[in-house]
């Protein structure tokens, strides 16, 4: 039965970090063959004989040992597969994002707590949070309103997350941003993880999670109703000032 011939890859260790074949120059290294069985300390060339007559390469694999240790393998297989779980392995990383919650001045105490849970959910992710207090009509001339209600983000976060500076007005909008503290998320998922364990074990079912998309539509339609009732407020103000307008007029008549 013959073997299988073909050329060798020598690669030198200013072109790939690993030594293959003919690449590796010491006299004597220790031999793993291809099914993980360990052949001993032999001459280099003697193991690139073992290796050539499978058809495979000799790849030394701990070169800081002493002799290096070097395996009988496929090695474009070996590269190939290396880098099929490199990429998926990058696939799988998260990517941090930027994301944004809305928050109304008057918001009512339930909505803001679903929108926190929203936000530490975010952050836990390792994302990054702008949360962004959007004012209408007259709400403006109460600016100090969605500052005291983003301080209030910021102390009840504050063991997951810091502020990214002071909020800042733009427009009719006033925003500020949150990084999460990696190292409390950690601890954190540690516990829920613990808890949620005991839950199951006790037959406690989950609770559903409200995400912040159907709180963005019950914002978008409070922002009609509240822009409806400032243009009726506006038009009585207006109809108002005309009747005292003319009351006046007809006093001086």
């Amino acid at each position: 039965m013959g073997f299988r011939r073909r050329r060798w890859r020598d690669l030198r260790p200013d072109e790939d970090k690993v030594r293959v074949n003919r690449a590796i120059r010491i006299n004597e290294v220790r031999v793993v063959n291809e099914d993980g069985q360990q052949l001993g300390i032999m001459p280099t060339d003697a193991a690139l004989d073992i290796a050539q007559r499978v058809g495979l390469d000799l790849v030394e694999i701990a070169p800081t040992a002493r002799p290096p240790v070097c395996k009988i393998m496929d090695y474009g297989r070996y590269k190939y597969e290396a880098k099929k779980k490199a990429a998926a392995s990058k696939k799988t990383q998260h990517q941090s994002q930027l994301k944004e919650i809305k928050f109304r001045p008057r918001i009512d105490e339930n909505d803001l707590n679903t929108k926190l849970n929203q936000a530490r959910k975010f952050l836990m992710d390792g994302d990054k949070v702008k949360c962004t207090v959007m004012f209408r009509g007259r709400e403006i001339v109460h600016s100090h309103v969605g500052h005291q209600l983003l301080k209030s983000v910021e102390l009840r976060l504050a063991d997951i997350a810091v502020a990214e500076g002071r909020a800042m007005m733009e427009g009719r909008t006033l925003s500020v941003g949150f990084s999460g503290n990696r190292q409390a998320i950690d601890k954190l998922k540690a516990q829920i993880e613990r808890q949620r364990k005991a839950d199951i074990e006790a037959g406690i079912e989950p609770q559903p999670e409200v995400e912040v998309e159907d709180l963005e539509l019950a914002d978008e339609f409070e922002d009609e109703t509240d822009l409806e009732q400032d243009d009726e407020v506006s038009a009585a103000a207006d109809a108002n000032a005309e009747a005292d307008q003319e009351a006046e007029e007809g006093d001086h008549a």
